[in-house]
């Protein structure tokens, strides 16, 4: 997460397949809340329940894409977020 920060990254995306999402997706909202770091979007992807999906929200992760999600579509939900 530092070398983020440190080149002042304006995503920081995350796939997991492994079933750690709960875990891991707060984990590294964490480290960015302790760094003191809200103007990165955290977008993450990959086999998630769907009952899974507000939580991670509500640790700050903007939007997961499911398995099958268009490449367009991700690529449009950054750019309209980086461009605002």
């Amino acid at each position: 997460m530092g070398a983020a920060i440190q080149e002042d990254v304006d995503v920081v995306a995350m796939g997991i397949l492994s079933g750690t999402h709960d875990y891991l997706f707060p984990e590294v909202m964490k480290l960015l809340k302790e760094k003191g770091v809200e103007e990165i979007l955290a977008v993450g992807g990959g086999i998630i329940p769907d009952e899974d999906i507000p939580a991670l929200k509500a640790e700050g992760i903007s939007e997961i894409f499911s398995p099958g999600t268009a490449s367009g579509e991700i690529i449009a939900y950054i750019k309209d977020d980086v461009n605002n």
